[in-house]
């Protein structure tokens, strides 16, 4: 089906800008009370002179008075003989009563019929249209009720919603999800089958309370969602919502938190206050370790509006007035700084740990997000699963996302599987980036990478084998050898370890063996070796210090790891510790030295390799191991237009480090 006769519909965005309608009245009321004030304001002028009736007629008779300037006011009050002249002369000829000259007069008194005759004769004057009743109260009246109107709307309007605002700190911040718009359900939510099990029964208490309740049970007052980011907690959550269809409150844990003082234990109020209402419901915090955390730790003690909030939150959870129907669900990844009260029965009873989806979740969780993908016919979601262990369900969707936006950059209509396979490189390893490298430089990135993908072809035996091996910068390294292991790994032997640690020194060892030197491109591997060796001595008891944990600490997190840490053992044996780390490293050191010195010359034809084709697969480094020559072809990597690479190279040069060290293996670090 062609892109063309797919149809989304439009869905309403937020942060819109305001309505249309509503800016041009506001400045239609600007425009009106501008003109208003220019037309019905006085003429601010200079002060005229006071002069006869006589003095203006003559005025008039010898051509002084200026054309229209003049107006014959009768004066009612006074009878109709009685008039105000006001005008303006052509030149200033007469002075005020400052003494100073000025064009303008005013005059007032009886004027016989002859100079009203006279006056009436020489056109220089005009008797105004009499004003009506309206006329007047609309000159007086309308100028002030534009006026009070823009202030109310600009200043009183804007007053009272503040004043609403500052009275509202203490309401609830939880947002009433909707049940028709974007209704989420378990249909929704793959790769978790356990968490989805036990969150059921949440559900089926919401629609059938009495099928607990008869048997004299309870239905747990919290749930505690508990996982890495990205595994879909917070999914989860709109999912039983959405199944259960009951009303539906988020709130995240920092909107609890506020400048003012007592704010957050009003606000946990509130929102019970809300869920009573709508009861049953349900209530999502996100995020829960902002306001739950350890009370009473800290530098100089705890923090007084935190321990507030939470003691309130405690309170209405189970306490003297208990709520019925509301069931608190809270997600957070920092289970181990929640304090111990939230945890307790008749709380948060049970946690659900929503784990990282294993091989069938992770095909299950491709195949939801496929569906707003086009994939062609040959995309094989299977073979995706299986070369994705590790990755969440945020990841996964990531993954597919930049496999469509890669086609489309590629012009194609459909996302093919070398589409996904180049993603996949981008999201776990980095984007390539092409930088200027002079033949030194490449000759030392290809024999550390051929070193690296050399021992690990010789003493690997499938669990972790070579995917890629390419000279091409990614990251912030000038190289990589990548691995994908073909089977989720839950376990970590002691040999798969040492294969690892002997690998990681093999880039070294090529560089020393082939170029008489050495160069700070094996310092991400170094980093790499150590913690595995360590890991090894001090927490898995693979070393000659026996099944001992030295690697437990009694550190406070609201303090950092390095202020509290207490060490556990004697200077002695953090000696023997140092020691032992030692011995594992060097020890695979030596052993990536034998292997690399044997096959000598698979390692040049390796290195030869790269850099002629800049990338190997996996299957080519076996080759030259196993054959000492490459059997299958080498296919050139889909590259994306001109145009498009030129502007992704400027993007990323203003983005790339000053110095990126040559070299270093690309792996995933399951310890």
């Amino acid at each position: 089906m062609p892109d063309s006769d797919i149809k989304k519909p439009r869905r309403s965005l937020k942060n819109l800008p305001p309505d249309r309608p509503k800016v041009l009245f506001i400045w239609l009321a600007i425009v009106a009370v501008a003109a208003a004030l220019l037309v019905w304001s006085p003429r601010i002028t200079e002060t005229p002179a006071i002069v006869s009736i006589q003095e203006v007629v003559e005025l008039a008779e010898n051509g002084q008075i200026k054309d229209g300037t003049g107006i014959i006011r009768p004066d009612a009050a006074n009878g109709r003989d009685y008039v105000l002249i006001t005008g303006e002369t052509k030149e200033a000829v007469l002075k005020n009563e400052r003494g100073a000259k000025t064009t303008f007069f005013h005059a007032a008194g009886r004027l016989i019929d002859a100079n009203m005759a006279l006056l009436q004769k020489s056109k220089k004057f005009a008797e105004p249209p009499a004003n009506t009743l309206f006329s007047s109260i609309a000159q007086q009246v309308v100028p002030f009720l534009l006026i009070i109107g823009l202030l109310y709307f600009l200043f009183v309007r804007q007053l009272r919603q503040a004043g609403r605002g500052a009275l509202s700190f203490g309401k609830s911040r939880a947002k009433l999800l909707t049940r028709d718009r974007d209704k989420i359900t378990f249909a929704d939510v793959a790769g978790c089958d356990e968490a989805k099990e036990e969150v059921s029964e949440v559900v089926e208490f919401l629609k059938d309370p009495k099928k607990f309740t008869k048997m004299g049970g309870k239905i747990p007052r919290g749930i505690l969602m508990v996982g890495a980011p990205g595994t879909g907690k917070t999914l989860l959550a709109k999912a039983v919502a959405g199944e259960a269809d009951v009303p539906f409150f988020s709130i995240s844990g920092s909107d609890f938190v506020e400048m003012f003082v007592g704010v957050g234990a009003s606000r946990v109020r509130d929102m019970f206050e809300q869920g009573r209402k709508s009861a049953p419901c349900l209530i999502f915090i996100d995020e829960i370790d902002a306001v739950g955390r350890q009370r009473g730790a800290g530098v100089g003690g705890g923090n007084d509006e935190r321990e507030q909030t939470l003691n309130s939150l405690l309170v209405e959870m189970d306490g003297f007035d208990t709520t019925e129907g509301v069931i608190i669900i809270a997600a957070t990844n920092r289970p181990d700084v929640l304090d111990s009260a939230l945890l307790r029965p008749g709380r948060f009873d049970r946690q659900v740990y929503v784990d990282l989806p294993d091989l069938v979740g992770r095909e299950q969780i491709l195949r939801v997000h496929a569906k707003k993908i086009n994939l062609a016919d040959g995309v094989d979601l299977s073979v995706i699963a299986r070369g994705t262990p590790g990755l969440s369900g945020a990841e996964l969707a990531n993954l597919l996302n930049e496999s469509a936006l890669l086609a489309a950059r590629r012009n194609k209509k459909k996302v093919e599987m070398i589409d996904v396979d180049d993603a996949r490189e981008k999201v776990q390893f980095g984007r390539e980036r092409r930088r200027l490298m002079d033949d030194d430089e490449k000759k030392l990135t290809a024999y550390h990478e051929a070193g690296h993908a050399l021992v690990t072809g010789v003493l690997d035996d499938g669990y972790l084998p070579v995917h890629k091996v390419t000279i091409i910068p990614r990251g912030r390294s000038l190289g990589s050898t990548m691995y994908i292991p073909k089977k989720d790994v839950l376990t970590q032997e002691k040999k798969k370890l040492e294969i690892r640690i002997a690998t990681g020194c093999a880039g070294r060892i090529a560089e020393e063996i082939v170029l008489n030197d050495i160069s700070n491109g094996a310092s991400g591997d170094i980093v790499m070796v150590t913690k595995i060796a360590r890991h090894m001595v001090c927490d898995w008891g693979m070393s000659s210090l026996g099944m001992v944990a030295y690697g437990e600490s009694s550190d406070t997190v609201f303090l950092g790891r390095e202020i509290t840490r207490n060490q556990a053992y004697s200077e002695e044996t953090a000696r023997k510790i140092d020691a032992e780390v030692y011995r594992i490293v060097d020890e695979q050191y030596k052993r990536a030295k034998e292997i690399v010195l044997q096959h000598r010359d698979a390692l040049d034809k390796i290195a030869a390799a790269l850099l002629e084709h800049e990338t190997l697969e996996g299957r080519h480094v076996l080759e030259i191991i196993q054959h000492g020559e490459m059997r299958s072809p080498v296919v050139a990597p889909t590259l994306a237009k001109p145009a498009d690479k030129a502007a992704d190279r400027k993007a990323e040069k203003s983005a790339e480090p000053d110095h990126v060290p040559p070299g270093g293996a690309a792996a995933p670090n399951p310890a």
